[in-house]
């Protein structure tokens, strides 16, 4: 087959006189486009491309999602003599695509699809349709197509042509590799060997590109290359924290974007039923859509995100390929994605309407090893593929480069500008630039001694002196470039070579998968070395992950000012009532309100130990003194909005109230939560304090004598500070421990307080 080089063709119209049906003129296919779509006018380069087709030309597409692929093939198929077969690789996908298209239509006959879910009198019916040529467009799995009976079957039809969707399946470079694929050029052959081909992706490297013509056997195919520029998309990666900050950032992100349809993906079924409950719980009209759920809840889920019945769908990768829904404004990764092609097509989900589109990724390096532990059990190769995808996400996860200039030329795109003016959080907020012509040096050095024969996973362990089987093999520890760089990290070199890459220094073999060669202007920087300048992005490097302790997410300042007023007043109403002052409100609940200031009642409910009732009964003065507070200081309340938990506010309680009944150690409880005994005494203080009874005499007796006992009691009636450590001087000085008078206020609390 001869070769054919992958790029967008000026003219790559052949008109030729073969075939039934003659290629239309340009005003006859607007009439047939006004006539069977009700569109004016068509995209480019959707024209050139469907008179390629109808000149019996093979054809190859490569159109972002939402550029209007499916006409390029659908209109053809109407105009032309007979049905063309379209292979597409799922069975929502189908059911989505023929219903589209009958809904043009004024019979439903002029598209089926043929799949597992067809029982025989289904079938029956859609054979006869198309035996009695009624039919235009038949949609079928390659599963189907590859039955010995349907073959059979499809010979005596007449073919149009036959389209192959999603053509990035083909490919096992692609991000969604399917075996059965590998078999349609035979397939096609054995139907019908003289009908023309046309393949269609919204998303292939050059690589993938060059593996579909070859698999599918593309016959000098016209080659049409869309922008993948979606200009009307932002793109942005947040550092993913602990984990209940990252859900509150969302389902806060999605109140703000009140009416608005989005997905979300995440890697696993648990999280997306998870989250779904998260947002419902947040008068968010959410759904999760998975492949462990059976396909009729499935296909309703769907449909009622189709009708907007739903807001927002938490579903794993199994959701979206081919869904046409124009209006989608947000799309989040809960998760890293498995690879660049995944994350584009699945972000090319947004705004298709050519309107607003967000997508926001939360990026951790604990999911980068979740993904890679789900390959241990593949082959070594697919693993290493795998393995490629992986670290391209990576890096462009924490590269601090114009996100749209990476995504474009990941797939052999140059993007003329180094800013896309705000449209990405890199271009929106900049990174300082660092020179770095030496490391560059270092860099080219190390890919030439290794005669460019490895890919940048390979390069970067030899740049840092890092030591393992296949170095010692091939005895590399013994280069000059040996352990160059070792004074800059692993994090560095990373993103300094995909900035290389980017500025053209170096390239990656396409044929070669990732192996890193000099281009031209490479080869003159190490001859002759220029300033160098890169962007640097470390946010990433030493984030906590989701399950991490502490977290410097949201940190919001406590207003010491305010918290001091509070505890005044607190003071004042505590001498009025003739109650110590943790009564009336605990020390963490002040600090609560200084830094959330709650102006009414029902936002004080939202701060730590304050109940219905106890803000009720306390809570009046407080809250009119914030609110002169924030009136008299011209303050713009931090966070308006509170996340309600689809259990309570706070995870533990149920567990400690349970086990408390049981009279259950507190060591053992504390064990179970992975709690300090001091941080479990803190969170029971806070139940109690709250409205909640906890009867801890039993842990009492083994921590505190019956005289002490009440000489504590006694103390806490008529004292008049929340200082534990002023207790413990003023109470036979300084003899009990933390312990000892923090559990005794939690029974004072249980007694007196409520």
């Amino acid at each position: 087959m001869p070769t054919t080089k992958l790029k967008p063709k000026k003219n790559p119209v052949k008109k030729t006189s073969g075939g039934e049906t003659k290629p239309g003129d340009s005003e006859s296919l607007s009439n047939h486009l006004q006539k069977h779509f009700g569109f004016d006018a068509f995209k480019e380069p959707q024209e050139k491309i469907i008179k390629s087709l109808l000149s019996g030309k093979d054809t190859f597409v490569i159109m972002p999602t939402g550029g209007g692929k499916s006409l390029c093939y659908q209109l053809p198929a109407i105009i032309s003599k007979g049905c063309a077969i379209i292979v597409s690789p799922l069975i929502a996908l189908m059911k989505n695509q023929v219903d589209l298209v009958r809904g043009y239509s004024s019979t439903d006959h002029i598209a089926h699809f043929l799949n597992s879910t067809l029982n025989k009198g289904q079938q029956k019916i859609v054979k006869d349709d198309l035996t009695s040529g009624k039919t235009k467009m038949l949609y079928v799995a390659p599963e189907t197509l590859t039955k010995e009976e349907n073959i059979e079957f499809f010979k005596d039809l007449e073919i149009s042509f036959f389209a192959v969707d999603e053509a990035h399946c083909i490919s096992e470079w692609g991000h969604d590799f399917r075996p059965e694929y590998r078999r349609l050029r035979e397939i096609m052959d054995e139907i019908d060997k003289n009908v023309p081909v046309i393949a269609l992706t919204a998303t292939a490297t050059p690589k993938v590109q060059s593996d579909i013509v070859k698999n599918l056997g593309l016959r000098e195919p016209n080659i049409f290359i869309s922008s993948f520029n979606r200009p009307n998309l932002y793109y942005e990666v947040q550092p993913k924290l602990k984990k209940d900050q990252v859900v509150k950032s969302i389902v806060k992100f999605i109140s703000q974007n009140k009416g608005k349809s989005g997905i979300i993906y995440t890697l696993n079924r648990k999280t997306t039923e998870e989250l779904a409950q998260m947002l419902i719980a947040n008068g968010i009209k959410a759904v999760a859509y998975h492949a462990g759920l059976d396909s009729k809840l499935r296909a309703a889920r769907q449909d009622q995100f189709l009708g907007e019945d739903v807001q927002v769908i938490v579903a794993t990768i199994a959701f979206g390929m081919g869904i046409d829904k124009p209006d989608v404004r947000f799309v989040i990764h809960y998760n890293i994605p498995k690879s660049i092609e995944n994350y584009y097509q699945e972000t090319g989900r947004a705004g298709r309407d050519g309107l607003e589109g967000k997508c926001i990724l939360y990026y951790s390096h604990k999911d980068v090893s979740k993904l890679e532990h789900l390959m241990r059990d593949k082959s070594l190769s697919e693993r290493e593929v795998g393995g490629q995808l992986i670290n391209e996400t990576v890096a462009y996860s924490e590269s601090a480069v114009c996100r749209r200039k990476l995504l474009l030329s990941y797939f052999g795109e140059e993007y003329d500008s180094d800013n896309c003016g705000g449209k990405c959080d890199n271009c929106k907020t900049p990174k300082e630039l660092h020179e770095a012509k030496t490391e560059a040096l270092v860099a080219l050095k190390a890919i030439k001694e290794l005669d460019e024969r490895f890919p940048i996973t390979y390069v970067i362990p030899i740049i840092l002196g890092k030591l393992n089987p296949q170095i010692k093999m091939y005895r590399h520890d013994e280069l000059s470039v040996f352990a160059t760089g070792r004074e800059k990290d692993e994090h560095f070199w990373n993103s300094l070579i995909r900035q290389m890459l980017l500025e053209n220094l170096i390239k990656k073999d396409i044929e070669d998968y990732g192996v890193l060669k000099l281009t031209l202007k490479g080869e003159s920087f190490l001859k002759k070395p220029t300033s160098f300048k890169i962007a640097l992005n470390h946010i990433f490097e030493d984030s906590s992950e989701e399950d991490d302790e502490e977290s410097n997410s949201e940190s919001i300042a406590t207003d010491e000012k305010l918290f001091e007023l509070l505890k005044n007043l607190r003071q004042q109403e505590a001498k009025k009532r003739n109650l110590p002052p943790f009564v009336i409100f605990l020390e963490n609940s002040l600090l609560d309100m200084a830094t959330l200031y709650p102006t009414s009642l029902k936002e004080l409910e939202k701060c730590q130990g304050v109940s219905v009732g106890k803000a009720l009964k306390f809570g009046k003065p407080f809250v009119n003194l914030i609110e002169k507070y924030v009136e008299e200081n011209d303050i713009e309340k931090p966070d308006d909005f509170v996340m309600k938990s689809v259990v309570n506010k706070n995870s533990n309680k149920v567990f400690i109230i349970q086990n408390v009944d049981k009279k259950m150690p507190l060591e053992t409880i504390a064990k179970h939560k992975t709690l300090k005994i001091e941080e479990l005494l803190e969170e029971m203080e806070t139940i109690v304090a709250s409205g909640t009874r906890l009867n801890l005499d039993y842990a009492i007796e083994e921590l505190v004598e019956e005289y002490e006992q009440e000489e504590i009691i006694d103390y806490f009636k008529g004292c008049q500070t929340s200082s534990l450590d002023i207790a413990r001087e003023e109470l036979s000085e300084g003899n009990y421990s933390f312990e000892q008078l923090k559990i005794m206020r939690i029974k004072f609390l249980c007694e007196y307080g409520n």
